[in-house]
Order: C-alpha cells, then structure tokens, then sequence
C-alpha cells in the first residue's frame, strides 16, 4: 500500500479520460452505463463523544448532522437505496477493543421508508469511540451485490482512533475489490491530521472529500452526493493483454480493465479507419506500497513497430493512480475502399516494490478507448500542435517585421531631429 496520496479528484477513480473528453458512441461494445440495478447509498455518521462540540452555527456537531439528514431524507430520490450506519453510538466505555467493535447499521440499505429513517436518526446521541475502519467494512459488506452504483459517504468530526486498522489502508482494500464502490467524505469543521486521513479515504476509491463548517453545507453536500448515486454506471469489460502487438488482442471504442505485473509489457490493438481519430487513455493503480519515482507509458505503434505517438506520466509517491493518454488521427484516404490501420497500444509501468511486498496479482490497470470522426485535414491537427493555425502564425511574424521596421524608422527620425536641434 502507498503511505501517502495526494490526488487531484477527481483522481481517479482508476480512470482519467483525456483533457478533451471522452464521448462513447451508441454503439460501443464495451463500458456502457448500466442501469438495471437500483443505485446504493450508505451514509456512515460519527456518533463519537466529540460530536457534543458546539460549534456549527451555535449549536452541537450532532444537531447539525440530524438536521442535514432529515432535509437529505425528505430530498432523497425514489430510485436511490439508502442506508444509514453508525460508528461510535453505543459504547460509552474506556475499553479500546470494545469501542472499536461500535459500528451499526441503523437503517438497512434498501427502499426508503422516510418515516422510520428519521425516527431511527433522532434517537441518536453521541457516545464513544470513532471506528472509522471497522465502520467502512462494514458499510462496503452493506453494499455488496449488484451492478448498480455503490456510494459511501463518512460524515466525521475527528481522525479514526482504532490504529493500526488505518482506514485509508481500508479504502485501499475495497478499491483493489473491483466492485465499484466510491467513498466521499465530509470533515466537520476539521484539522490538519483529519483532513489528511479524510482525503486520503476518498481519494482511494475516487471519491471526494469536503470540508464542512456550517449546516447548510452539509445538507447541501449529502444531498449531492446521494443524486450523483443516481447517475448512470459505466462498468469496465475485463480484457487480457497481450506480451506482443501480434498477439494483441482487439478492442473497440469502450472501458477496460486489465491487471499488470510490476515492469511488464501490455499489447492491445485498434483499428483505426482513414479520416478518424484514436483517442485512448490509460490508469494504473498502486494498490499496495511501492517505491517512489515511478511512472506510466502509453505508446500506439504501427503493426510493424514504428512508434506514432505517446503519453507519459510520471509520479513520486504521492498518487495512487498515474495516467496518462494520447490521440491519433489518421488522415483522410483519396481511396474509397481504403482499409483500417490497425494501432498497437502499449502500457509499460516502471512501478517496483519493497522486499517482502506481494508482486501478484499485477497493478490495476483501466483502459479508455475512443475511436471518432477525425477532424477535417488530420495530418495538419498534430503538425507541431499548431492545427490550423499556421496562418495565424504567418500573420503575427509579418505583423511583428512591419512594426519593427516601423519603429526603427521613427526611432532614428527623432534622434536625427534631436541632433539637428
């Protein structure tokens, strides 16, 4: 597992699609939005002894987040299955191992009786512990099956106190599953130490973290986050890459995952039409400690091994996931019946771990891929970045000749007035 993350969210997910955006077409055979089942939601709350703290809005911590989740209750939509977990509600006591075991599941992740989610919630009090870690374990098993979107969402005042369970190293382990369950957290009016462990929870999964210092802003945080739940899911079509571009096997436009051993070599292979354009994008995830200085390779080669273009990203430590990308345009054929080129994409990881550390199974790897509609004149798109703009160029250099010469004449005018005078 990497100690430290650091990512831009966003990250990842796994996956980080071009600058230019990516658009699937209709058609795509690979990673469509899936629909069928009903999206999930488990909202995890802090109930620990800190949560009596006034100092939202006047009132306590508690109040504050009984408040924000009535109006999420009333605001939820009909399609959303929603639950509610707890973590330190129950056990008041000094004793660690039993205070680390206080996680519950107060409302059960299904179809939202508004009713009794409010009565269960007002019967709340803040008590013991905070077992972030346990808590996230259990609220990962509260979603399991199905193919629908998975969410989490840690509402909490203050760091997890069950070390060495570390609850990012937790949120590291339901990435790595593969089940497609996201983690948001939300830190009620946090420190430095908090923030950090919040942010690192949810940048694991590719979730969000958000700093929450008034009521308003929790509502209004909760409430958007349970609506993104609703939103389509794409799912990855699991692929097996090849040690070589012969062997390679062939996508089409869609999501991928694959796994990579450590320094290891994965072929795939395109076919890309004259007058379109490939635009791919590759993740690799660390889901476990590696040594800093390492980096991601994205190469597209032609069948016989010339190198088109390439991506590279490289990382020192403090990301989980590297990603890099690139685009092809293949230029417009004077031949109608011209056939498809076929572009080889090769990922390369210059990842490497510790002694002792597990090198199998190999590193996450997502894979977008897109082939469009070339632009109108392809081979001009990649001449030195510039597309169409040559003319523009053209014109600011003549421009710039004009005025120079411009200036030098009445530069040496007034000088020859000035003698003169």
């Amino acid at each position: 597992m990497i100690t430290r993350t650091r990512l831009a969210a966003g990250a990842c997910a796994l996956l980080a699609a071009l600058a230019a955006g990516l658009a699937f077409p209709a058609g795509a055979s690979a990673g469509e939005p899936t629909g069928e089942d009903a999206p999930k939601v488990d909202l995890v709350l802090d109930v620990s002894g800190s949560m009596r703290t006034r100092d939202i809005d006047g009132g306590t911590r508690m109040a504050a987040a009984k408040q924000a989740f009535n109006e999420v209750l009333d605001a939820t939509p009909e399609e959303v299955q929603l639950g509610i977990r707890t973590l330190g509600a129950d056990y008041p006591g000094d004793d660690r191992k039993t205070g680390c075991k206080d996680t519950a599941q107060l409302y059960p992740v299904g179809p939202l009786d508004r009713t009794e989610a409010k009565t269960a919630v007002a019967t709340l009090s803040p008590t013991g512990w905070t077992p972030i870690g346990p808590a996230l374990l259990k609220a990962a098993d509260d979603l399991d099956g199905g193919a629908g979107s998975k969410r989490i969402v840690l509402i909490s005042d203050g760091e997890d106190t069950c070390a060495p369970l570390d609850p990012c190293e937790v949120a590291r382990e339901i990435a790595a599953k593969g089940i497609g369950l996201t983690i948001d957290t939300l830190g009620l009016v946090p420190n430095t130490k908090m923030r950090q462990q919040l942010s690192c929870i949810a940048e694991a999964t590719g979730g969000t973290y958000t700093s929450v210092e008034h009521t308003d802003e929790l509502t209004d945080k909760v409430n958007q986050l349970v609506d993104r739940a609703a939103d389509p899911v794409v799912t990855p079509v699991a692929t097996e890459g090849a040690d070589a571009c012969a062997k390679a096997p062939t996508l089409k436009s869609g999501l991928y995952t694959d796994r990579e051993e450590f320094g290891q070599q994965r072929w795939y292979r395109v076919d890309v039409a004259p007058g379109q354009e490939l635009r791919a994008s590759v993740s690799v995830g660390a889901d476990r400690a590696v040594n800093p200085s390492y980096g991601v390779l994205l190469r597209a080669v032609t069948a016989h091994g010339r190198e088109i273009v390439r991506g590279e990203a490289a990382g020192d430590g403090r990301t989980d996931v590297l990603s890099t990308g690139l685009r092809y345009p293949k230029a417009v054929s004077d031949e109608d019946d011209a056939p498809a080129e076929a572009v080889c994409l090769q990922v390369t990881n210059s990842f490497s771990v510790a002694s002792g550390v597990k090198t199998t199974p190999g590193l996450p790897l997502e894979l977008t891929v897109d082939v469009v509609d070339g632009p109108g004149d392809s081979d001009d798109v990649a001449a030195f970045g510039l597309g169409r703009g040559w003319w523009l160029l053209g014109l600011l250099v003549l421009v710039g000749f004009v005025a120079g010469l411009l200036w030098g004449w009445l530069s040496r005018w007034r000088f020859a007035i000035w003698r003169t005078n």
